[in-house]
C-alpha cells in the first residue's frame, strides 16, 4: 500500500510545525525520517496516523484520505507505534496485544481461537513471549517497547508507522526489531514510515531518507545519495566520515565535532 503526502502543513497553538511536506513510501518500502530534535519527525508522523489534523495537505494511502475513513477502517489498513505510547490500566501482555485484534472484531469484541493465534504469533516474533502472563506497567522501558511492538503487529496492518521504534532497546534487540520490520516489507508488502534517531541504523535499514529540518524537507533519496557530510554538518552540526559496511555495504557514519571557528586575527 503506498503512502503519498502532499502538501502537508501543521499548526498547532497558532505556530507552524511542519511546511509544506510531500512524500512518498511505496509498497513494501521502508522509507525513515531523521533529522534533529524539534525537525517535524513526530508531528508529521502523528498526522499520518491520525492523531493531529493537518492545517493543510493531504495524507492518502492508495489514493484513500487517511482523514476521511472512519476509525476501524482505518485502523485495518495502518498501525502505530507512537514514540510516547502508554497504557494507564495495568493489563496483561496478552491483553495489550490482544488490543491490535480490535480493528478485526465484530458483534460482542471477544478475541477468537484465531485472534489469539495471530497475538501468539506476535509476541514469538518480537521475542516477547514469556512475557505474555505479565502485567505490562511491570515491564521495563525495553520489554514494554517490544509488546507495543507485537500488538501492532498483531493488528495485521498494511502500513506501519513508527516513531523511534528502538527507543529502550539495547542494541542487539535495536538489530532485531529493525530485522523484523524488514522481513514484514517483504514477506507481506508492509509499508513502514518511520522516525529513527540513530542515523547509522536508518542508513542501514531504509530505503529511502527524508531529511527534516526546521519542520520541511531539506533531502530525500537512498542513504547513501543523502547522508553526506555537507548535509550533516549543516543540518547536524557534526563533521562526518562515511564508511561502507563491511557485509551489507550500506554507508555508516563516523562522527567528529565541527572545528570550533577560530577568532579573526
Amino acid at each position: 500500500m503506498r503512502i503519498d503526502i502532499a502538501d502537508l502543513s501543521v499548526e498547532v497553538a497558532g505556530n507552524r510545525l511542519v511546511h509544506d511536506i510531500t512524500l512518498r513510501a511505496g509498497s513494501g518500502r521502508v522509507v525513515g525520517l531523521v533529522g534533529p530534535n524539534g525537525s517535524g519527525k513526530s508531528t508529521l508522523l502523528r498526522c499520518v496516523y491520525r492523531a493531529l489534523r493537518p492545517a493543510a495537505g493531504t495524507v492518502r494511502l492508495d489514493g484513500a484520505d487517511v482523514h476521511a475513513m472512519d476509525a476501524r477502517e482505518g485502523a485495518r489498513l495502518l498501525a502505530a507505534l507512537p514514540q510516547e505510547a502508554s497504557t494507564e490500566f495495568d493489563f496483561t501482555v496478552a491483553e495489550v496485544v490482544a488490543m491490535g485484534r480490535l480493528p478485526h472484531q465484530r458483534g460482542s469484541g471477544r478475541a477468537s481461537a484465531a485472534d489469539l493465534a495471530v497475538c501468539e504469533r506476535a509476541l514469538a516474533r518480537v521475542g516477547a513471549d514469556h512475557l505474555a502472563g505479565r502485567g505490562f506497567l511491570s515491564l521495563s522501558g525495553g520489554e514494554k517497547q517490544r509488546v507495543l511492538i507485537a500488538r501492532a503487529l498483531a493488528q495485521e496492518p498494511r502500513v506501519l508507522v513508527l516513531d523511534e521504534p528502538t527507543n529502550h532497546l539495547d542494541i542487539a534487540q535495536q538489530l532485531e526489531v529493525l530485522a523484523l520490520v524488514r522481513e514484514g516489507c517483504t514477506s507481506r508488502r508492509l509499508t513502514v514510515l518511520t522516525a529513527l534517531h540513530d542515523l547509522n541504523l536508518a542508513a542501514m535499514h531504509c530505503d529511502e531518507l527524508y531529511v527534516l529540518a526546521h519542520g520541511r524537507i531539506v533531502a530525500a533519496g537512498p542513504p547513501y545519495d543523502v547522508l553526506t557530510p555537507k548535509l550533516l554538518a549543516e543540518v547536524f552540526g557534526v563533521r562526518a566520515h562515511r564508511v561502507r559496511h563491511p557485509e551489507s555495504g550500506a554507508v555508516q557514519l563516523l562522527f567528529d565535532r565541527l572545528a570550533a571557528p577560530t577568532a579573526a586575527s
